[in-house]
């Protein structure tokens, strides 16, 4: 769905207006999707960076998974988390989003919360399961690019990815 109008507003309110409760709306307009990955993906939410989360008390994409998680009958995994503060990437560039998220993502330890080495996660482990990485809104896909690639590297087989809109990029030219 294309990020305009009520769309819009909807990501807006669920951002930045403190309304977590919208991602139940949101993922009632997306339960009708074909779950990427099928019955044995597990959902990921993407992080926010600490700063981000303190200021807005929750972090969307987690509170839209979770709403996705219950609608699919999905498991829900925080696997990753932002090791540093970003950008809010509004304003900039494609180019300048792939490198304000470049090695912004670690894996998670599911035990203690501390990052780990490589397939030490058990959901890592899991090759018959695919990762859907969950998102509200897709860009550029710069941020969804590097949570992917950090997943991988980690020994993930298949990443897979689902938000609930497309913003339209403005025209830096």
């Amino acid at each position: 769905m294309w990020l305009e109008g009520g769309a819009r507003e909807a990501v807006h309110a669920l951002k930045y207006a403190g309304l977590a409760r919208v991602a139940d709306d949101l993922a009632a307009a997306m339960s009708s999707m074909v779950l990427p990955g099928g019955e044995g993906a597990m959902l990921v939410p993407v992080p926010l960076g600490p700063r981000r989360l303190r200021q807005r008390g929750y972090n969307q994409s987690a509170r839209l998974a979770q709403a996705l998680g219950r609608r699919w009958h999905r498991p829900v995994a925080e696997l990753l988390v932002r090791v540093r503060d970003t950008a809010t990437q509004t304003a900039l560039t494609p180019a300048a989003r792939r490198a304000n998220v470049a090695g912004a993502f670690e894996v998670r330890n599911e035990k203690c919360g501390m990052r780990s080495p490589p397939m030490q996660n058990s959901a890592l482990r899991n090759p018959h399961s695919a990762l859907v990485l969950v998102d509200d809104v897709f860009t550029t896909g710069a941020t969804l690019a590097e949570a992917a690639r950090v997943l991988e590297c980690a020994g993930v087989t298949a990443v897979l990815a689902v938000t609930f809109g497309r913003a339209v990029l403005p025209d830096f030219s």
